[in-house]
């Protein structure tokens, strides 16, 4: 699934490479938050805020559409601050392909463009526990949805925040499943640092 998803990324950014649009290289830090599950593990971290680091490459032009993909991890997802620790590691990685539906320039000029943000990916969500009763590792179609700005503070560099939402839609539901649930969820935000070419 994961060669699945990387390919489908290439074909799309290669293939929407146009003359006048950019290239915007952003990495950024984030804060997972308000994140549910209904798989098996003997910690309820997956609700805590947890620190993710990522990267996303976006082909923007000056008009209203452009394409992203977006890798992020977050390691101790499913872990909190249980005192018995039990579980040993965890982590959820995110991989995605997004639509970008942003103000066009002639509106926003060089001064902050918001955007909307949709698309596909990959979620792999991993835990280990001390005594390997309920492992997990799953590779989920997760759906993101969300939206944020770009603000340049110059002729190559700018700035990014922005709020998404990423929900696994893929799956078996598991011994937890509870009606409105999906099996894994979670809110984003993240501040990047934007490197234009």
């Amino acid at each position: 699934m994961v060669r699945v998803v990387a390919g489908v990324l290439v074909l799309i950014l290669a293939g929407a490479s146009r003359a006048d649009a950019d290239w915007l290289i952003t990495p950024y830090l984030a804060m997972g938050f308000a994140g549910e599950t209904t798989f098996l593990v003997p910690e309820r971290g997956a609700g805590e805020s947890k620190l993710t680091v990522g990267a996303s490459v976006a082909l923007l032009g000056d008009g209203l559409l452009g394409l992203e993909a977006d890798i992020a991890h977050t390691a101790g997802f499913f872990q909190g601050d249980d005192p018995l620790g039990l579980i040993q590691s965890s982590r959820v990685t995110t991989m995605g392909g997004n639509v970008i539906v942003a103000a066009p320039l002639v509106v926003t000029r060089e001064s902050l463009r918001p955007y909307l943000v949709g698309g596909l990916g990959l979620i792999q969500a991993r835990s280990d526990d001390v005594i390997s009763i309920f492992p997990l590792d799953r590779d989920l179609l997760g759906l993101t949805l969300g939206g944020g700005a770009i603000g340049m503070l110059g002729g190559r560099t700018g700035v990014r925040f922005d709020l998404r939402h990423l929900k696994a839609i893929s799956g078996e539901d598991g011994p937890l499943a509870r009606d409105g649930v999906s099996r894994l969820s979670f809110w984003r935000a993240s501040l990047g640092v934007v490197v234009r070419y």
